[in-house]
């Protein structure tokens, strides 16, 4: 029952619906790159994509210092039809702000 009240508590902020319909729209994503397409600062964001992977809607890959974020796979039945709703949501999506031309992270 945990994990399901996490999940609902999860989705009860706009900030992070905004989070998951991006990474779902834009895939695998590093940090520094959400923080610029999502113009966040790192400490606010670091704290919405810790509440999302821990109601179990995220996967964090590390490579070196970085870290990547995407929508975990394969989520429950709970978790998949929360971001089918999400998907029809009217969100304004930001577009993709790469740090880099050559995809390396760099802040």
């Amino acid at each position: 029952m945990d994990i399901f009240l996490k999940s609902v508590a999860a989705l009860n902020d706009e900030t992070r619906v905004l989070i998951l319909r991006f990474l779902d729209e834009h895939g695998r994503t590093c940090v520094c790159d959400l923080q610029n397409s999502l113009d966040m600062i790192q400490s606010r964001l670091s704290r919405h994509l810790k509440i999302l992977k821990e109601a179990g809607f995220l996967r964090v890959d590390r490579e070196g210092t970085w870290a990547y974020y995407s929508v975990r796979s394969p989520l429950d039945r709970f978790r998949t039809e929360a971001l089918q709703e999400i998907r029809h949501l009217d969100i304004e999506i930001p577009k993709l702000k790469k740090s880099s031309q050559t995809g390396e992270c760099k802040l």
